[in-house]
């Protein structure tokens, strides 16, 4: 009752904060995008008007590196980023990363098409206000602010009770390699009660951590993102784990890891089950 109350309330804030600056930016004429990014993809879905959405990145569309629901990203036309393909649908904005080739740029510009490059980003605080950029960019600000309360609300659930302490964690992935500090999945982890053990070493994004490292200094649990399964993951499986006692190794999905908006209410919901699964 008392999350129930308090996501009520953050709902309601959002609903009436800068309301009338919101209603005026969306009586303006709404912009044609096309995104090729998947983080983009997933808020861009949540924010602006299916219409808007001329086309997502082919990413959203495999289950592989989608950070959306893929029957709802079945709902959009997917492009793979070719110039060719985005200036045949002569979109008004392109929203993109930040590694979108030079030759790819001078063509948009060429054509009069805005280009938006969104940086990764390594915070919650970061997260939220890329959502607000992209709500903004699709006229839709209520909408984005709206997003915000939820993620704020899913993380408010989320949090450890007053007093517990952190609970150390390794999110490891294929062949050893681990986040570390200044990355979202980090501050989602802080967020929820948790510690990343990578960021404490002072290890930073894709460093590797050998499997010695991790029986010397065990975390209480290991969060394994990708198919133990796979060839390239065995170490993530190696039956020295199996021995490590007072450590559990939890199942961690790949597109929890990079993307903001709506991919951190998911975020917050699993991890949340993980610590009072400990």
């Amino acid at each position: 009752m008392r999350g129930l109350a308090l996501l009520v309330a953050l709902l309601l804030a959002a609903c009436s904060h800068g309301q009338e600056g919101a209603e005026e930016q969306e009586r303006q004429p709404r912009p044609t995008i096309v995104s090729l990014n998947p983080c983009s993809d997933a808020i861009l879905a949540e924010v602006a008007d299916p219409a808007q959405v001329l086309a997502i990145s082919h990413f959203s569309q495999n289950p592989a590196s989608s950070s959306m629901d893929l029957q709802k990203a079945a709902q959009y036309r997917s492009v793979s980023g070719s110039a060719e393909e985005v200036l045949a649908l002569r979109p008004d904005v392109v929203v993109a990363d930040e590694f979108v080739p030079p030759a790819t740029r001078a063509a948009f510009t060429d054509l009069g098409i805005r280009l938006v490059q969104l940086p990764i980003v390594a915070t919650v605080d970061q997260a939220r206000q890329q959502v607000l950029e992209l709500a903004r960019l699709a006229g839709h600000e209520s909408a984005g602010i709206l997003l915000n309360a939820q993620i704020d609300a899913s993380l408010a659930r989320a949090a450890a009770p007053r007093g517990n302490l952190p609970v150390s964690a390794i999110v490891w992935q294929a062949g050893g390699i681990v986040p570390g500090r200044d990355t979202l999945v980090a501050d989602m982890l802080a967020h929820t009660g948790f510690t990343l053990q990578s960021a404490a070493r002072g290890m930073v994004q894709a460093d590797y951590l050998p499997l010695e490292a991790v029986l010397a200094r065990p975390p209480r649990v290991i969060l394994v993102a990708g198919d133990t399964q796979a060839q390239e993951n065995r170490l993530l499986s190696h039956p020295a784990l199996d021995h490590m006692e007072g450590t559990r190794r939890v199942a961690f999905d790949a597109s929890l890891l990079w993307c903001g908006g709506p991919t951190i209410i998911r975020a917050a919901k699993h991890l949340a089950r993980v610590r009072k699964s400990l």
